[in-house]
């Protein structure tokens, strides 16, 4: 396994005295479980349960305490009970709504132990068939791989290392970008990175992409709740993946007969299964960013990878100078709207982008975020700065003076000049910096 940076907030946990039962959240075949058993190293005990598996799950039926359940534990695992600290990791907890209930009295009975839970389809049930105990447990969300992360998995540790700290050489930079064109052809999922790391070969990734998926498509066997909201996340599965990076309608979507609520129903659902994002646009250019849940979202999905694989794109992508000139310049949307996300642990996180307000306007940014008290505006785009027009609309009613722009050139700075005579810092950000967006700010 190679390094995962979830492995520092893990410790970060493990570190509080007053933690708690930690759940882990993250779509399936992103790591969870890896992650986990490597995180077990700095554990004198670790005691993992599948709840798939019979003789783990019926431990949370037929036993009421805590107590009682962690001595069972110790007895089926055929470990002794001594001391030091003990990590007890319950994977596909979905499966036992009393292991989940059970979490609170693990915090309130038992506090010096360490209890993670997770499963890979606990985020579509966590409302409707389990109940975790209010204020009682923490929330991690894990994501695919970082463009970092990729890099540590093809032992490319220095650069790495200045990438993190924002400290590339000039010289570096068309390696870099070599690279990250790499990750954005392949994308983040664990698996699929281990494999090119090892081989160099993209096109033996493709039996691994379509396991990935077929497991996707397995699943909503459990997701769904009738053979019609089954039928529609099968079709999203199968022909979604070409809308990604776009906006989207519900009513009919990808030439289907369905109608909007259902379809919005089923895109709801593999959110929750953090498969996908339904990214909201707002009109405001001030803090408090307010969505818009009316108008359209913009589809994106959990890695740019499989995005490539299903829509057929990656013969496009093998070799290119700049991902800006693929697909219409969704993928390098993509591909930086999933390293934005790729190292925030929160699972309430995400993405919006801007629009204008007004009569037959086409104005549109692809992200805004916070960073302190401003909303930055974030463009993808090459080219000069008169191609920025959306960015200078949304600067001109921006109480803000710096915004973003994502290329696959060198890091610069330019002083812009508005027609009302108002200036703005337009920082142009290579693609490879997109993880560390908010240390190029802090800077």
């Amino acid at each position: 396994m190679f390094y995962r940076r979830t492995i520092i907030q893990l410790r970060s946990w493990a570190d509080n005295p007053k933690h708690k039962p930690l759940v882990l959240r993250g779509a399936r075949q992103v790591g969870k479980t890896t992650t986990v058993e490597y995180f077990s190293k700095d554990f004198d005990t670790f005691l993992h349960l599948n709840l798939e598996r019979k003789a783990d799950w019926i431990i949370f039926e037929e036993n009421q305490s805590a107590e009682d359940v962690l001595t069972a534990i110790y007895l089926l695992k055929n470990k002794l009970r001594k001391q030091g600290r003990t990590l007890l990791f319950i994977d596909e907890i979905q499966n036992s709504p009393k292991a989940a209930a059970l979490l609170r009295y693990f915090y309130e009975d038992i506090p010096d132990l360490y209890v993670i839970a997770a499963g890979s389809l606990l985020e579509t049930i966590i409302n409707r068939k389990i109940m975790f105990p209010v204020g009682r447990v923490e929330y991690l969300a894990m994501r695919p791989c970082s463009f970092s992360e990729f890099l540590g998995a093809l032992s490319e540790n220095q650069l790495r290392d200045s990438l993190l700290t924002v400290s590339l050489p000039a010289a570096i930079h068309s390696y870099a970008m070599k690279l990250f064109n790499e990750y954005a052809l392949i994308g983040g999922m664990p698996e699929v990175v281990a494999s090119y790391s090892e081989k160099r070969d993209w096109v033996a990734l493709r039996k691994i992409y379509d396991t990935i998926i077929t497991g996707y498509r397995d699943d909503t066997e459990k997701y769904s709740k009738n053979d019609t909201n089954l039928n529609i996340l099968r079709h999203i599965l199968m022909y979604g993946w070409r809308f990604a990076g776009q906006r989207i309608k519900f009513e009919s979507f990808a030439n289907s007969n369905y109608k909007s609520r259902e379809m919005g129903e089923a895109f709801r659902t593999l959110e929750k299964a953090m498969l996908l994002e339904l990214s909201y646009s707002t009109t405001v250019t001030d803090l408090p960013i307010i969505p818009d849940l009316k108008k359209s979202p913009k589809l994106l999905w959990l890695d740019t990878g499989i995005v490539n694989h299903v829509a057929g794109l990656q013969q496009e992508l093998f070799g290119i100078q700049n991902i800006s000139d693929a697909w219409r310049g969704k993928i390098a949307e993509h591909i930086i709207a999933q390293s934005l996300l790729s190292n925030n642990v929160s699972v309430l996180a995400r993405r919006n982008f801007w629009v204008r307000e007004a009569k037959n306007s086409q104005a549109e940014v692809d992200f805004v975020i916070q960073h302190g008290s401003n909303l930055i505006p974030v463009e993808v785009k090459s080219g000069d700065n008169s191609k920025l027009k959306s960015l200078h609309l949304f600067m001109e009613q921006s109480s803000g003076n710096i915004a973003v722009r994502f290329w696959n050139k060198a890091l610069t700075k330019d002083i812009i000049t508005l027609p009302s005579g108002k200036k703005y810092t337009l920082i142009n950000i290579p693609f490879y910096y997109a993880e560390c967006l908010e240390e190029v700010l802090e800077m």
